[in-house]
């Protein structure tokens, strides 16, 4: 039952020294933290690996869009991480950003998540703002968050403290929008847990949008994210369906670009890789089916699809190689870019690593070169990696394109290749086979 309440909660019920305590210091709590004390908050952060926290007391980052000098500044301005709970008493504000990834049965894997909770009620005090950003199927901030804070603190959210959730939009490797100038969404559980979430949020972004209530905006994230899951299933199998039609998708995909309304651009690639899309729309999936008893069919088909695209680019790279008169075991293939999006060295979910699977299992010989991967394991089998691109292409039979880094001169990689394999669509010229 939800406690209706006319004032927001105020903050005077608690006096700390720590403004913000952000839980989970990866690629989403770490950009939050740097802008906090980029406006002036007093911030602490939080986070079970001591080989992260030790990294950020001593200035440096483990997370691609936040630079060491970063780190250096928020250190200044008096930012430190802990892997002791405590530093949570202090805190006005707490918002947890801890990791939720799938489970044996499909549906979030909700440890991460409980665990800060329990850590977070231990020390709830009132007039607190707690705030769940972490990615989750919708009711997870009522269902589970809620009932054991306050079943642990005997406080009532509404009442006593603050509740809300507020999905993330980090895209990493985006330098054309950050925090800042993306807008924030934010539910609370009562109007005065969404009036403190509002004004906190209103701190660090340019603006805040209300949705209805949590339930709605951790919708909005798996509906984001759904969206585009899906529609990338549509062009991953349109490229199958194209080439054997004899069309060219990527003009296709080009002259519809062309339309200024009720079209946007989606294009086929060797998978879907990343922390949201591959994951966030089968939490939604895990909801229908837990709580309705029947399947969400559109994410159900657009992950069969996007699952498979690692065989089919597989299977043309040995008809490729066929067509050239060499069978694929036993040929040297060239990977270049085995991170899930260009410019980054994220790798969490990269269609990379079962392409590399199955030419393994066709017995190919696989190296990689990736310019922000210095190491790359497959199945804890390391793939030998090569120190310059340009040289390789030239000594492998087969080099795949399976990511377009910036720093990749992309026809001079093709002039210079044997057999070039762009799964990104960058290279249209004879000699090259695009997906």
């Amino acid at each position: 039952m939800q406690v209706q309440q006319t004032e927001p909660l105020g903050e005077s019920a608690i006096s700390n020294a720590v403004e913000l305590a952000v839980i989970g210091l990866g690629y989403v709590g770490l950009p939050l933290a740097r802008e906090a004390a980029t406006v002036g908050l007093r911030v602490v952060g939080l986070d079970r690996d001591p080989r992260v926290v030790d990294g950020l007391n001593s200035g440096r980052s483990h997370v691609d869009d936040v630079s060491d000098e970063d780190v250096r500044r928020m250190l200044a301005a008096g930012f430190v991480a802990y892997t002791d709970d405590d530093c949570l008493t202090r805190a006005q504000t707490v918002v947890i950003c801890v990791p939720t990834p799938l489970n044996g049965d499909g549906g979030p894997d909700l440890s991460a998540v409980t665990a800060a909770v329990h850590a977070v009620a231990g020390r709830l005090r009132r007039g607190q703002l707690v705030v769940l950003e972490s990615t989750t199927y919708p009711g997870t901030t009522e269902e589970v968050v809620r009932p054991l804070l306050e079943l642990e603190s005997g406080l009532r959210a509404g009442q006593d403290f603050a509740l809300a959730f507020s999905p993330e939009r980090i895209d990493p490797g985006n330098t054309g929008h950050g925090l800042r100038d993306t807008p924030k969404v934010v539910g609370g559980c009562t109007p005065s847990c969404a009036a403190r979430a509002v004004a906190f949020y209103g701190k660090l972004v340019d603006t805040v949008v209300q949705a209805k209530g949590t339930r709605e905006a951790e919708m909005a994230k798996l509906l984001e994210n759904t969206y585009r899951h899906v529609n990338i299933a549509l062009v991953n199998e349109l490229a199958v369906i194209s080439h054997e039609l004899g069309v060219d998708l990527w003009d296709a995909i080009r002259c519809a670009s062309t339309k200024p309304f009720g079209f946007q651009a989606f294009r086929p690639g060797a998978g879907v890789g990343g922390h949201c899309i591959p994951i966030d729309p089968n939490y939604l999936s895990y909801k229908v089916r837990s709580s309705l008893g029947y399947e969400f069919r559109f994410v159900e088909l657009a992950q069969e699809i996007n699952r498979r695209m690692p065989e089919y680019v597989v299977r043309r790279a040995q008809d490729l190689l066929n067509t050239a008169g060499r069978p694929l075991h036993g040929s040297r293939v060239l990977l270049l870019g085995v991170t899930y999006k260009p410019d980054v060295a994220d790798q969490r979910e990269s269609p990379a690593v079962p392409v590399a699977r199955l030419l393994r299992q066709r017995e190919a010989e696989i190296l990689f070169h990736d310019p922000h991967v210095p190491e790359w394991c497959v199945d804890d089998v390391p793939v030998p990696r090569v120190d310059d691109p340009m040289a390789a292409v030239a000594e492998h039979d087969l080099t795949i394109l399976l990511q377009d880094h910036s720093s990749y001169d992309l026809p001079a990689l093709a002039d210079a290749a044997r057999l070039l394999f762009d799964t990104r669509g960058r290279i249209f010229r004879p000699g090259v086979e695009v997906l």
